[in-house]
C-alpha cells in the first residue's frame, strides 16, 4: 500500500496494490501494522456501509464526546470526499482537503478524529464503506453546513443544489472559534 499525506498531513490518502488479470482483481484493503506505521495506533470498532444516488451530499458531520476517526472507501461509483480540520490547536484549523474516491481508483482516505467529514456523490450512485474508531452516538452528532461561507469548500461544479438530509440542511454550528454554538475538539 502507498500512504500519501495530504495538504493537512494527518489526513492520509491510501492507495492499495491491485493484482488483476482477465478473471478480476485482488487487493489488500487493510493491514493493521502498515496502518499504524503510517497513520497511528488506532483501533476500529464499527464498520458502516451506505448507498446514495447522484447529487446526494452527506455531511459535514463530527462528534465531540466520542469523536470518530474514519477510514473511508468507495466500492461502487464515485464520490468527492472532504475532511475539515476542527482541532482548534492545529495550524490547519478550519482548512479542508478533498479527494475523489471511486471503485475504479480503489483509494481510501484516513480521516482522524477531530475532523468534520462529508462526501458528495458524483456518479449515478455510490456505495460508501468506512471503519470507525468509536461507536456511533446519535446524541453526539454535530454538523456544519456544506456551503459554510468561511470554509469555502470547492465542491464539484455539478454541486449547485445537492440533495441533503433534514439534519444537514441547517448547520448545528459554525466552525468559527468565536461562535457561541461551536465547541472545538
Amino acid at each position: 500500500m502507498q500512504f500519501e499525506k495530504l495538504s493537512i498531513p494527518d489526513v492520509v490518502l491510501i492507495t492499495p496494490q491491485v493484482f488483476g488479470d482477465e478473471r478480476g482483481f485482488f487487493m489488500e484493503t487493510f493491514r493493521q501494522s502498515e496502518f499504524e506505521a503510517h497513520c497511528g495506533n488506532y483501533r476500529f470498532v464499527q464498520d458502516n456501509h451506505s448507498k446514495s444516488k447522484q447529487g446526494i451530499l452527506r455531511g459535514l458531520h463530527y462528534q465531540l464526546e466520542k469523536p470518530q476517526g474514519k477510514l473511508v472507501r468507495v466500492t461502487q461509483g464515485e464520490v468527492f470526499d472532504v475532511a475539515v480540520d476542527l482541532r482548534e490547536s492545529s495550524p490547519t484549523f478550519g482548512q479542508w482537503v478533498g479527494v475523489y474516491l471511486s471503485a475504479e481508483n480503489k483509494q481510501m482516505l484516513w480521516v482522524p478524529s477531530g475532523f468534520a467529514h462529508g462526501f458528495y456523490v458524483t456518479s449515478e450512485e455510490a456505495e460508501f464503506q468506512y471503519k470507525c474508531t468509536d461507536y456511533y452516538n446519535p446524541g453526539d452528532e454535530h454538523s456544519i453546513i456544506w456551503n459554510d461561507p468561511d470554509i469555502k469548500i470547492q465542491w464539484p461544479t455539478t454541486c449547485t443544489h445537492p440533495s441533503l438530509s433534514d439534519k444537514d440542511k441547517l448547520p448545528l454550528a459554525s466552525y468559527q472559534k468565536d461562535s457561541p454554538n461551536f465547541k472545538t475538539i
